[in-house]
């Protein structure tokens, strides 16, 4: 049976449910349904995501049908089955939004099981065709991907803080991908005089050996590993997406975090990145010419179904003189902020003496700032491998 988490319910649906899936279900507490579907993931216990999210008539409508919409976007492999009133109009908008099956509101457990089996199976159907079962059940690690259109808008300063900050909550258990396959300056960024860089790692032993691979990491003093850029840009050139999967997938297994400081636009190791990415962290200026470039790169990466569960917004260069405010950026790109970084005097000071500004701590308002973001990803449980995997891994 599916493993089911039940939103919405009130205890007599809860108990048919229970019933229906012989316990099998994660209940979640009365309230509002998160609009992002990060935000849901957050509020299970151990961070293992279903394959059925079943929504009680509790839940408002225009809350659920915005859910169900964004996980049929980001969450493909995860199925919705809504339980209301199953009037014309609310069976098309259903429909519209995604969700695979609509139950009555006095349903038994029997109707209720067989939806549930009939979801779960279109979940697992779906999860093999996005991506190999044997791929993804050795994931372990979380893979932070920071992307954007443009450049200068500080994707490496925030890669290296956020890594940073990641080390100092997981010691020894978070490495640095500079993906920047041309012009990467993470090394320059930390302080670091790499033996080993990109085109190394993802060429020759390092490429089919795990442990071979932990000796070609360059170790900064906090503890974190680094994949450093390429010495040149026709070095780089070698790197191609199918060695960046490679990468990423080997690191997963072993870091508990993988942050990835990409280049701009969408190049083929960006988009591998993506792929693999079980957190991807948007970041744009504050200004109109980074905004109209991150709503265009948003609307791509829903179109080719690449925005992971777990999507994180972030504006650089904050400025109230600037003449935009975070409501105007939120209205153009059509979505929440979740961080804004404020323009500072430290970065400058940071960026060319290698010492990154977690580092240096103080009262500036970016390290507060920057210290928010971390705790997005350091208070939340790492993704385990479902259990529908597992059951299939022993089964065959």
């Amino acid at each position: 049976m599916s493993r089911v988490v039940l939103a919405g319910a009130d205890e007599d649906l809860q108990q048919r449910v229970s019933a229906a899936v012989d316990g099998d279900v994660f209940a979640l507490p009365p309230g509002r349904l998160p609009a992002d579907p990060a935000r849901l993931f957050e509020l299970l216990a151990d961070g293992e995501l279903p394959e059925v999210l079943l929504l009680g008539p509790l839940a408002p409508a225009e809350e659920v049908l915005h859910l169900a919409g964004r996980l049929d976007v980001q969450c493909p492999g995860i199925s919705v089955v809504l339980v209301a009133d199953p009037a014309p109009e609310t069976w098309q908008a259903a429909m519209r939004a995604g969700i695979r099956d609509l139950l009555p509101l006095h349903a038994g457990a029997p109707e209720i099981r067989s939806a549930v089996e009939r979801a779960g199976a279109a979940a697992a159907g779906r999860r093999r065709v996005l991506r190999p079962l044997e791929e993804t059940a050795r994931y372990t690690g979380r893979v932070i991907t920071i992307a954007s259109p443009k450049g200068g808008v500080g994707k490496t300063t925030v890669a290296t803080n956020l890594a940073i900050g990641l080390t100092s909550s997981a010691p020894q258990s978070t490495v640095l991908v500079d993906l920047d396959v041309q012009f990467g300056d993470v090394a320059s960024a930390l302080a670091l005089q790499p033996e080993y860089t990109l085109p190394d790692v993802v060429h020759g032993p390092a490429s089919e050996d795990t442990m071979v691979l932990k000796t070609f990491l360059t170790q900064h003093p906090s503890g974190m590993y680094a994949v450093c850029g390429s010495e040149s840009p026709a070095a780089g050139d070698t790197v191609t997406g199918e060695d960046v999967s490679r990468l990423l997938a080997a690191l997963a297994r072993e870091f508990r975090y993988v942050v990835v400081d990409t280049a701009p636009g969408l190049s083929e190791q960006t988009l591998a990145a993506l792929d693999r990415a079980t957190d991807v962290v948007m970041l744009s200026s504050m200004d109109v010419p980074g905004v109209r470039g991150l709503r265009k790169e948003l609307d791509v990466l829903r179109e080719l179904c690449m925005i992971p569960a777990g999507r994180h917004v972030v504006m650089n260069f904050a400025d109230p003189k600037g003449g935009l405010s975070v409501r105007d950026v939120e209205t153009a790109i059509g979505t929440g902020i979740d961080v804004v970084l404020p323009r500072s005097a430290t970065v400058p000071v940071s960026t060319n003496t290698g010492v990154p500004v977690l580092e240096t701590g103080g009262r500036d308002p970016m390290v507060k700032e920057l210290r928010r973001l971390v705790s997005r990803f350091a208070a939340t449980p790492i993704v385990r491998p479902s259990r529908y995997r597992a059951k299939h891994r022993a089964a065959s």
